[in-house]
């Protein structure tokens, strides 16, 4: 437990328990929790202290809020509550237990293209939902799309989302993450669903190519080249990748917005007929590539990670399943298309011209500059200096000290210390040892000095009633006195505490206490629990089985199987060996005796007088009873329990030898 988190410990509102911290966003901290009303884990977000009193980012908060509530999808992380607890704003979500797709990616490599698509589909039906509730979710990135154990896909993160009303822009805020941000993202314009499926391309392209279209030095180079570069065709990368599912990618990741998907659905569309048909390719419509920048003009991993589209990959991208090219042949111009195309040459011309004579220009005013105007007009340059290292030193001494009064102006505050005597500085800033610019003439170097105060004054503390409080409460509790107290927490087992409660502190309640004591809390661990090992009893009796289970506190649960073992007798025991706790139903395999012998056959005789009719015996050691016969009987006695179907009395002497009831013997 992290003693250090204030909010590790709390309930709030009575229901949500805080047990850690899985998480920090740029407005909030994530904490898991436990519901106790529900009896189960969630997730809970907590706005930042630092911004709780600003009221622009609460109202952020309240936004995100609303408009994360406001979905309900099986590939969206769940909102389960929105409320606050004293001046603490906190929303309630589904807890994710899985990985990343950027984790997954990190360590498989490159993905296949079922997988791709797998993904990217669960994904494009997220954003369908979100769009249709008019959210736009403005980052979507492998970081905030989890993988759950059994492969679906949950977008995370709603924490930047803003209703379609809402106007931003990348002016006032640096939305996204720059590798998979739009276009129009990357200049600032107006942002809508079409951004969100751009972010989608990029995912794809790096699940399909384990690499990004665009990487760079900076933030700022990597979001010109999502304006002005083009990156390697996939299929360049990996020969693997089917071609229409190339063409949705780069369909999606397509600079023009008015040429790019218009929504979610109908990418999802495209995205089911490529799965329906993995060899048909797509008719886009795309922009033109040569009006956007070269490799060269754009910094990859390799040197030439982007670049203008060559000949071939133009042709593949424009051909249909049959390799035909697609669109009308070339036709001569008219004469109307021949002047308006030398009105454009003439233009770019006039352009070209009007750049050259600029750049001809700024390279003269560059060289005069740096070697006939900089010594007339630039300051000279100063001295640089180092931060002298204040903390340790009395305060009394550095003021009073000549060569610090010429360089710099003092700023004292002053604080309670545990370590630093009075009068001592605790800390300082600027740093020390930080290379600074001398000052003017006639300034000087603001230092903020941060003196000690020594100990503050103990106040005198009792020991609090911790009892029938939660355990991670009273610890906090005793934490936040400030006594630096050593708290230990002791589990003791119990049959009548709730559990986790405080049943007893060491020393209990009244007494004194003081710096540095040491604090026993004994909170309840619920009752023992009690286990047994399952015994082998095979070969046994079910009555022997029966008599060892009771007295290991077990419960037999007898399936009975035909064996050839003899009737009752323990056959198998799937658990044997393993520990299990008291009174688990343990199942065991009896046998119910060898296999049954086929019936007799039996001849019959016409005749007019009921006769017993013979029936398959039961599975006992006792010997069938035939049917009386002409021929004499047997010296043993007959059996004298007869087939249940056989009403006549049991033979008490020998049967008639009379012909009045004549009878075959049974066939053996």
């Amino acid at each position: 437990m992290d003693g250090s988190d204030k909010y590790v410990g709390r309930i709030l509102d009575n229901r949500y328990e805080i047990l850690e911290r899985i998480g920090t966003g740029g407005m909030a901290l994530v904490y898991k929790a436990r519901c106790h009303r529900l009896n189960r884990m969630v997730a809970i977000k907590i706005l930042k202290d630092d911004l709780a009193d600003d009221e622009e980012f609460r109202r952020r908060f309240n936004t995100e809020s609303q408009a994360v509530a406001m979905l309900s999808h099986p590939n969206i992380v769940a909102v389960y509550d929105v409320s606050h607890s004293g001046k603490t704003e906190y929303i309630v979500m589904e807890l994710i237990e899985g990985i990343s797709l950027k984790q997954y990616i990190n360590r498989k490599g490159l993905l296949t293209w079922k997988e791709a698509l797998h993904f990217s589909t669960q994904i494009t039906k997220a954003l369908s939902h979100a769009h249709s509730r008019g959210i736009i979710h403005r980052d979507i990135k492998p970081h905030n799309i989890m993988i759950l154990k059994d492969g679906s896909v949950k977008v995370a993160d709603f924490g930047i989302a803003r209703l379609l009303t809402v106007e931003n822009t990348l002016t006032q805020e640096a939305l996204g993450s720059v590798h998979y941000i739009s276009p129009e993202q990357a200049k600032g314009g107006y942002v809508d669903a079409r951004s969100d499926i751009y972010s989608v391309g990029v995912v794809m392209y790096e699940m399909l190519t384990s690499r990004l279209p665009f990487v760079g030095d900076s933030a700022v180079s990597i979001a010109i080249q999502h304006i002005s570069a083009m990156p390697l065709m996939p299929r360049d990368i990996n020969p693997d990748i089917p071609a229409g599912l190339e063409d949705i990618t780069m369909h999606a990741m397509e600079p023009e917005l008015s040429l790019r998907f218009t929504t979610a659905d109908e990418m999802l569309a495209d995205l089911e007929e490529f799965r329906k048909n993995p060899s048909i390719m797509f008719n886009y419509t795309a922009s033109d590539p040569n009006n956007r920048i070269s490799g060269a003009g754009a910094a990859g991993d390799d040197g030439n990670a982007t670049k203008v589209v060559p000949t071939g990959a133009n042709a593949r991208a424009d051909r249909g399943p049959t390799g035909k090219q697609r669109g009308p042949k070339k036709q001569e111009m008219t004469p109307e298309e021949y002047r308006e195309a030398k009105k454009r040459a003439a233009s770019t011309s006039t352009l070209i011209g009007i750049f050259s004579v600029i750049a001809v220009i700024v390279v003269v005013l560059i060289f005069m500059w740096n070697y006939l105007l900089k010594d007339l007009f630039a300051p000279p340059e100063r001295e640089m200096i180092t931060i002298h290292n204040f903390v340790n030193s009395r305060y009394e001494d550095v003021i009073r000290d000549y060569e610090f009064e010429e360089l710099y102006n003092f700023i004292m505050t002053e604080a309670n210390s545990d370590e630093y005597p009075a009068g001592v500085i605790i800390r300082q800033r600027p740093p020390a040892d930080r290379q600074q610019n001398a000052p003017a003439q006639g300034r000087k170097i603001d230092i903020e000095l941060t003196v000690s105060l020594g100990e503050p004054e103990q106040q005198p503390y009792e020991m609090p009633n911790l009892i029938n409080k939660h355990y991670t409460e009273a610890k906090n509790q005793l934490e936040n006195l400030g006594l630096g107290l050593i708290v230990e927490l002791e589990p003791v087992v119990s049959d009548s505490d709730p559990r986790n409660i405080v049943i007893e502190t060491i020393p209990r309640e009244g007494i004194m206490l003081s710096r540095g004591n040491m604090v026993i809390i004994r909170y309840s661990a619920g009752p023992q629990i009690k286990t047994a090992t399952v015994p082998n009893l095979v070969g046994k009796t079910m009555a022997e089985l029966e008599s060892a289970f009771e007295t290991l506190s077990l419960i037999p649960d007898p399936r009975y199987f035909v064996d050839e073992a003899p009737a009752g007798t323990v056959i198998l025991i799937p658990r044997v060996g393993e520990e299990v706790q008291e009174n688990t139903r343990i199942v065991v395999h009896i046998s119910a005796g060898p296999p049954t012998p086929p019936s007799p056959t039996m001849t019959e005789t016409p005749d007019p007088s009921p006769t017993p009719t013979p029936t398959t015996p039961p599975p006992t050691d006792t010997p069938p009873t035939e049917t009386p016969s002409t021929e004499p009987p047997p010296t043993e006695t007959p059996t004298s329990d007869p087939p249940p179907t056989d009403t006549s009395p049991p033979p008490t002497s020998p049967p008639p030898t009379d012909d009045e009831n004549p009878s075959e013997p049974p066939v053996q």
